[in-house]
């Protein structure tokens, strides 16, 4: 499955495809790629792989085309930026800042990093430009599916979201890491401010999922629209 970016910027396309099923090959010798790449290289705290095993971070390398083509340009330069899916089309003229921060997510979110690898059931369901809402129900409606299917395979389901706030707690540290990784070879603002949007994201589920719940719980709960059902009597819990 690939998911093909380009930007317009003053008539000089950019063009990325992004392959959501590549793989990464944690041996394979690399030349003429940045040295902010390599894993040693302000390593993320909880990352869980060795130097020994892995001489490459392979989120960095995935994004090291991205990071050089981006390079010197500012955050809030406008672009036509349109996102082709192999079910539909995007289109947006919107900043550098906000285009970048939807290839990057994508990116990172399929990269063979193990913490971000967990990511992946998002990519498949690619929203460009996201919003903050979009983002937490997006977030939280894949997460909650997944508790469902640990239910109904007898394992015990997380109803509360633990687990969620836990992975998005790992999230915001290694995209700290990664902002530190990357400040190292950014000249101008946009790959940085767009990582930081990303980080921006992560932090609203770590810290404040309950806050920003409660403000998209008034769309569903609309009972006229959606009745409630006693999940109790219907033999969930």
């Amino acid at each position: 499955m690939n998911i093909h970016y380009r930007f317009d910027i003053e008539n000089q396309p950019l063009e990325y495809d992004v392959d959501v099923d590549r793989e990464f090959d944690f041996r394979q010798k690399r030349e003429d790629i940045p040295e902010w790449t390599k894993l040693r290289h302000k390593q993320c705290p909880n990352c869980p792989l060795t130097v020994k095993d892995c001489e490459y971070c392979p989120a960095a390398v995935d994004l090291a085309k991205v990071v050089t083509d981006f390079q010197g340009l500012p955050a809030i330069k406008q672009s036509g930026v349109s996102v082709v899916t192999p079910e539909r089309e995007y289109y947006k003229q919107t900043s550098l800042e906000e285009g970048l921060r939807s290839l990057m997510g994508l990116i990172m979110a399929t990269s063979d990093c193990p913490i971000l690898h967990q990511l992946k059931p998002n990519a498949r369901n690619h929203l460009p430009f996201a919003t903050q809402d979009d983002f937490i129900i997006r977030s939280t409606a894949l997460y909650l599916l997944r508790q469902y299917f640990n239910y109904r395979e007898g394992k015990r389901p997380d109803w509360e979201l633990q687990g969620l706030i836990s992975l998005n707690v790992e999230l915001q540290t290694l995209n700290q890491a990664l902002w530190e990784r990357m400040k190292d070879a950014c000249d101008g603002d946009s790959n940085l401010k767009a990582l930081l949007s990303f980080l921006d994201m992560a932090s609203s589920v770590s810290y404040s999922l309950e806050g920003q719940l409660q403000k998209v719980r008034e769309l569903m709960t609309d009972e006229l629209e959606s009745p409630a059902i006693d999940v109790r009597v219907q033999g969930l819990f």
